[in-house]
């Protein structure tokens, strides 16, 4: 019997709350679901952080499948046992710095990391077994049956494996001693619970890609599965889960998601819809259709502005003619449409005049309006965001008119549980990225279509522990940890540093100079849906906006009050979760913010003429948010916030150093935050 693990590549996601979780939404930009303490789904979530404020962990459900579609679970009448193995590691702090896309390996093997000298994190710790012990790796755990759970503490390491933990103590933040937990539900499904956001380090923060000493519990790794049947049979099946941070806007979605870039590599390079593309060649008689095709990345593009300032972007929603009309007649509006998206610029090539080095077409910026997977640095320059060439093939196939409108088209061959987890994640840009970044645009990683590539196979790793250096890119398979580890340690940087970007947009070969922003610049966004900028205030009651000091309905800035990265280490879960408000008719959203825990944030109103020195310019104020950093203040303001702070003194409120030659400049060049 062929079985499959479904999804593939699952998605589980960090949080503060030490019991409480929920389970990671099944479709693209479906809401999550609660559940119960073993993992049985109980219906749509209600709220995504506990009763004093920290956010709850989501954990990622995995099942077994029948090629028929049927489900295997312990309740089925030929399964005697469902034995499932999960392997989690952070090797971010044994890793090279993060150095935007030198390393990077589809730009040709010169652009390797030791060819472009990319310094190491840590990187006094030479020897390759002191380097391996700068890996969180606590080794495979194991679990079957139902209603068990295991957590990947020491405790619980496997006799004979060379687990690995950061120092149990830290100087400053707070110290990992856990990636997680492994459950398993009534029927004997796998639930998979990451880590609690920690992140510390005993030497003061130096910078956005990787501070010496530090880690964070950030984590991926391989999920196996032996089914046993009643006849002594077995079979042994293998998918793999990456733990992110929180997504704090789950309905609304990348207009490039990871399940995109997935689909573009198993296209391009897989033959995995060989009418479409086969041995890397588009065929221009395909029909693409617009249900499935086009109409998702149209309605991503309009959702932005409940995250995000875009107007120019949302315009492309407001239906001057209908996008469903395939006719002669219609041509010419939607090659109009179609020419406003800019083209792919060629990995490698050194050229300046390429496609996303360019902002307007007629004085109009082209789409999409993010950042390119390098508006930072001077080398390997890709200033503005650009579909992915399947996204791009097709909707040129929609300008055209080689498409049909037929919401009952066929799917394509990928699973919708393995498009749901990785959808719901960014794809573009990756610079690096929020859960994972460009390796997973390279085919080297993958297997098979959506498949990761495992260097050990379902026999699982052996006592000689995971290979600090080694670029899996190169090809062989990964190891746990490979996905995640060329993120940002601490994990938090992302949220902070990496919102918005301006970019110059007249020099194609120049970002940057002297470390800030070539003039003159654009504004533009990295991936608001995962790190939202501009948001509405969601608070209705007059209870709720005392607290908050805001009416409902006004634009903010989604970080306010979260001042410095050391901040947003020690208080990220006081963010809000963005949520549609207007549930009942799709049709028409309205995304506000929700539980912001107002209780952490102080509010002034500071008059212009404190800054000018006009007396009279007070008549104007600008409102400024900042963290209460006296507790009893904080404990002051009611019931609740009194158990906030309780439950968050252990790791918040505590000072964190910098290095006295401080952080530098954010990559955006600029340290304005409105």
């Amino acid at each position: 019997m062929a079985l499959c693990i479904h999804p593939s590549v699952g998605v589980a996601r960090l949080g503060n709350s030490p019991e409480q979780f929920y389970l990671a939404p099944e479709h693209i930009g479906q809401l999550p679901f609660e559940a119960d303490s073993y993992g049985n789904p109980l219906g749509t979530v209600q709220t995504f952080k506990d009763g004093v404020g920290r956010v709850r962990r989501q954990g990622q459900p995995f099942r077994i499948f029948a090629e028929d579609g049927a489900e295997l679970t312990l309740n089925s009448a030929n399964v005697q046992s469902i034995q499932w193995t999960v392997h989690l590691a952070n090797k971010k702090a044994a890793w090279y710095q993060y150095s935007e896309l030198k390393g990077n390996l589809l730009y040709g093997p010169q652009n390797s990391y030791p060819n472009r000298q990319v310094p190491f994190r840590n990187p006094n710790q030479t020897s390759p077994q002191d380097r391996q012990k700068l890996i969180v790796d606590p080794g495979p755990r194991t679990i079957s049956g139902a209603r068990q759970s295991i957590g990947f503490d020491q405790g619980n390491a496997p006799q004979g494996y060379p687990v690995s933990y950061p120092p149990s103590t830290v100087t400053y933040g707070t110290a990992v001693t856990t990636l997680g937990d492994l459950l398993t539900d009534d029927a004997g499904r796998l639930v998979v619970l990451g880590g609690y956001g920690h992140a510390g380090g005993d030497e003061p923060l130096t910078s956005y890609g990787g501070s010496n000493t530090w880690h964070d519990d950030i984590s991926d790794g391989p999920v196996y599965c032996t089914v046993t049947f009643n006849d002594g049979s077995s079979e042994q099946l293998q998918a793999w889960v990456v733990v992110g941070s929180p997504d704090f806007a789950p309905q609304i979605v990348n207009i490039s998601t990871l399940s995109d870039t997935m689909f573009d590599v198993g296209v391009r390079f897989y033959n995995l819809v060989p009418q479409l593309c086969l041995n890397g060649e588009f065929n221009p008689a395909y029909r693409a259709n617009y249900q499935r095709d086009i109409q998702p990345i149209i309605d991503r593009l309009s959702r932005y502005q409940w995250v995000a300032n875009v107007q120019a972007m949302s315009a492309f929603n407001s239906r001057q003619f209908d996008y469903a009309d395939n006719s002669d007649a219609n041509k010419t509006n939607r090659e109009n449409y179609f020419s406003y998206f800019r083209g792919l610029s060629k990995e490698g090539d050194p050229s300046p005049d390429q496609p996303q080095q360019v902002l307007f077409k007629d004085n109009f910026p082209m789409l999409p309006l993010n950042s390119g997977s390098n508006s930072v640095s001077n080398d390997l320059i890709m200033k503005f965001l650009a579909l992915d060439a399947t996204q791009q093939f097709l909707l040129s196939q929609w300008a055209a008119g080689c498409f049909d409108a037929d919401c009952h088209a066929e799917p394509y061959p990928v699973h919708a549980l393995d498009q749901g987890s990785v959808g719901n994640c960014v794809g573009l840009p990756m610079c690096p990225g929020i859960e994972v970044t460009w390796s997973m645009q390279n085919p080297n990683i993958y297997a098979a279509p959506y498949r990761i590539s495992d260097q050990r196979g379902p026999n699982g790793y052996n006592s000689t522990g995971l290979t600090p250096s080694r670029d899996e890119c190169e090809g062989g398979g990964c190891e746990p940890g490979d996905l995640t580890k060329r993120m940002a340690c601490p994990w938090q940087a992302d949220f902070f540093q990496c919102t918005v970007q301006t970019v110059n947009f007249t020099v194609p070969e120049v970002n940057k100079n002297d470390g800030t922003p070539l003039p003159p610049t654009y504004y533009a966004y990295w991936w608001p849906p995962q790190s939202p900028w501009d948001v509405l205030t969601g608070d209705v009651t007059a209870a709720g906006q005392a607290a908050s000091h805001l009416p409902a309905g006004q634009q903010m800035n989604y970080a306010r009050g979260v001042n410095t990265f050391v901040q947003m280490v020690e208080h990220w879960s006081a963010l809000a979760f963005i949520r549609d408000q207007n549930s009942q008719d799709a049709a028409y959203p309205y995304f506000v913010e929700t539980e912001r825990n107002h209780e952490i944030f102080s509010y002034k109103e500071v008059g212009v003429g404190t800054i000018s020195g006009n007396p009279d310019d007070n008549e104007t104020t600008i409102p400024v948010f900042y963290i209460e950093q006296n507790t009893h203040v904080v404990k002051g303001k009611s019931a609740r916030a009194t158990q906030m702070v309780k439950a968050l003194e252990q790791r918040a409120f505590k000072p964190i150093a910098v290095a006295k030659a401080g952080l530098g400049l954010p990559r955006a060049g600029t340290r304005a935050r409105r």
